[in-house]
């Protein structure tokens, strides 16, 4: 009876996080899998603890790891720069507004648990220029909605010019017109071809109008994740390889595409995914498998699972 209780006692605190029970999933909540395991950041010290644009802009051009606490505003475009570098929000209200980072010419970046709201006009969010092995997590991303003109602000979490190995997690993007794009122009192919290798697992696509990801030369693995409206999601293009399993689709147009808005098609395989009033546009099967260890969740569940330990104030430091 004694080792029941006590591995029932295991069980319980291993599905709990910040003190409040989880649904029932099957991919841990605090793991890093895909294209960018390995990504190590800062490190495990305790590093510096910033609370303003200031603060945050200086520990920037530091590296190592850099705590965020409390929501900084109008920091503009802060660049991230020095390999080795983690960025982590403070509790469950940490993040930036009227601010983005660039991501440039660096490696091994760890982002995570930041809630990211409305960039400087014309810009990204998050931007990732010519750096590899970076890991996004648990974070959240909007800005107004599907309001005003499309081009306003740009995109959510993009990546570009032959970044490569990375792994985009847990995250929630909602409430923007363009979401995450992964290779920025059909004429990169010498620089991008061979390289812009993503996973994005667990994530949540809420009123986001289109690049769910959209995903150009690379290969893209999107799987457990929940998508709910767009008038396009997964866009394969000018020769992508990308591989869908394990996902919820409602009231998304074209929820996979190969042939949209590009000089070549993409290439797309598809399983175990739910479609509701979101029919697939695939003219090229794709024969990209992945040769990492992974887990799903079924996509019936996602959603749920999604919403209850995606996004912020799940994973916090």
């Amino acid at each position: 009876m004694r080792f029941v209780e006590l591995a029932t006692a295991a069980m319980t605190a291993a599905s709990t996080v910040c003190g409040a029970p989880l649904e029932k999933r099957a991919a841990k909540v605090d793991e890093l899998v895909g294209f960018a395991a390995g990504t190590t950041g800062g490190g495990s010290g305790a590093g510096t603890t910033v609370a303003s644009c200031d603060e945050f802009t200086a520990a920037a051009k530091k590296g190592g790891v850099i705590k965020v606490k409390g929501t900084l505003t109008g920091c503009g475009i802060v660049r991230i720069a020095v390999s080795g570098t983690s960025i982590l929000g403070v509790g469950s209200n940490a993040g930036f507004t009227d601010s983005g980072l660039q991501i440039r010419e660096t490696s091994n970046i760890i982002v995570r648990n930041l809630k990211f709201y409305r960039a400087p006009e014309g810009k990204d969010l998050i931007d990732i220029d010519a750096s590899t092995k970076i890991w996004v997590d648990h974070c959240d991303f909007s800005s107004l909605g599907l309001v005003g003109d499309k081009d306003t602000y740009d995109g959510l979490l993009d990546a570009k010019h032959g970044s490569d190995s990375l792994t985009f997690s847990w995250n929630k993007f909602h409430d923007h017109w363009k979401g995450s794009l992964i290779g920025h122009s059909d004429s990169n192919s010498a620089e991008d071809t061979g390289k812009l290798r993503v996973t994005y697992h667990h994530n949540s696509f809420i009123n986001v109008n289109s690049r769910l990801p959209s995903i150009r030369f690379g290969t893209g693995h999107i799987y457990s994740s929940c998508y709910n409206g767009g008038i396009s999601g997964v866009h394969s293009r000018m020769g992508a390889q990308v591989l869908v399993e394990q996902s919820s689709f409602t009231n998304t147009n074209r929820s996979i595409v190969t042939d949209l808005d590009s000089d070549e098609d993409g290439f797309a395989t598809e399983s175990g995914n739910i479609y509701t009033n979101s029919p697939t546009e695939i003219t090229q099967k794709g024969s990209w498998k992945p040769s990492y260890a992974y887990t799903t969740d079924a996509a019936a569940s996602v959603c749920d699972i999604v919403a209850k330990s995606g996004g912020v104030g799940v994973v916090t430091f």
